[in-house]
């Protein structure tokens, strides 16, 4: 009798729907990252992103062992800068607050696995991701910097370099620098197909670092596959360990073709204007938080992310999946 092909037999019961789930995601596959400001007393919400805050740096110790205890596994550092110059000169001072909070974190639970943004955005007095000469961000010049910034980073125990820059060269400058500083072994994550997009919004003003005009000189069009896949193999050329795809979401695409392209690891940014999108919503009740986080991580995941930067780890630790 016809149809003889009833799909529905399989979705008869919640056991059954569980056994033959095709998309994973666990705590494995999850990054958290966090924003640590220096010189503050207590945590500062973040209006523009509902449930996140600034951590005080002398609270970090403590907040990295509640975030392991609730079995989150990798963090992303994000330093909020009351030392901010032209060129971002305290991310390599061995002193400085990158350099103190990756120390932090890894002393309060060494097998935390701590990932470095390196760029300058947060610790330049302009907002942008380098070194500014008439107006436009200097590639070569922030090439250098990027590697002193990597090399501080890694000497202070990150187990994860992320240029983030958007320079071109920036993976191959990482990559000799800590080598020539003896890290062979410290892996990079390269922000490789990270586009100019409105999305990053929230993140601004959580790590203040919002700046005049904006970056689409050296982050990608957001219309722009081809070139995103170009950058991606690019810096797999140069040394990358794992390629990542920057927002997540409105570039599903671009995360599925990064993964035919190539055989490392891929990674996504469920990036803060994503999250707020979603908190925001659900407060207006819109939508059902917990289940649009379900889809659209699993979305992200379908499309073929190995890992996922979410600001919404925490919540999955504590509440499940």
């Amino acid at each position: 009798m016809f149809p003889i092909a009833r799909l529905r037999r399989l979705r008869g019961t919640l056991a059954l729907r569980s056994m033959l789930e095709e998309t994973h995601i666990t705590l494995n596959n999850l990054i958290y990252p966090i924003f640590v400001e220096e010189d503050i007393e207590d945590y500062i919400p973040i209006e523009s992103m509902p449930g996140m805050r600034r951590i005080p740096e002398k609270k970090l110790p403590a907040e990295i062992e509640r975030i392991a205890a609730a079995g989150i596994r990798a963090i992303m550092l994000f330093g909020v800068s009351h030392h901010k110059d032209a060129t971002g000169s305290d991310t390599w001072n061995p002193r400085g607050l990158l350099a103190r909070m990756i120390r932090a974190a890894k002393g309060a639970v060494p097998e935390m696995i701590v990932i470095a943004d390196t760029c300058f955005c947060e610790y330049t007095n302009h907002g942008h991701c380098g070194v500014v000469v008439k107006g436009f961000v200097d590639n070569n010049r922030t090439l250098k910097n990027l590697g002193k910034q990597a090399v501080n980073a890694a000497e202070a125990g990150a187990d994860v370099i992320a240029p983030s820059a958007m320079m071109d060269g920036q993976v191959l400058a990482v990559r000799q620098a800590l080598d020539r500083s003896g890290f062979m072994d410290v892996p990079i994550m390269a922000y490789s197909s990270k586009f100019a997009s409105c999305m990053y919004g929230p993140f601004r003003s959580a790590a203040g670092c919002e700046l005049k005009g904006n970056r689409a000189t050296y982050q990608i069009n957001p219309l722009n596959a081809r070139e995103a896949i170009r950058e991606s193999l690019s810096d797999e050329t140069e040394g990358a360990d794992i390629l990542m795809v920057k927002p997540a979401l409105p570039y599903l695409d671009i995360i599925t073709k990064v993964r035919a392209a190539s055989l490392l690891p891929v990674a996504a940014y469920q990036v803060s204007g994503e999250y707020a999108m979603i908190k925001f919503a659900a407060q207006a009740g819109a939508i059902d938080e917990k289940r649009a986080v379900r889809e659209t991580l699993g979305a992200i995941k379908r499309a073929g992310a190995d890992l996922i930067l979410t600001y919404f780890a925490m919540d999955i630790a504590k509440d499940g999946f």
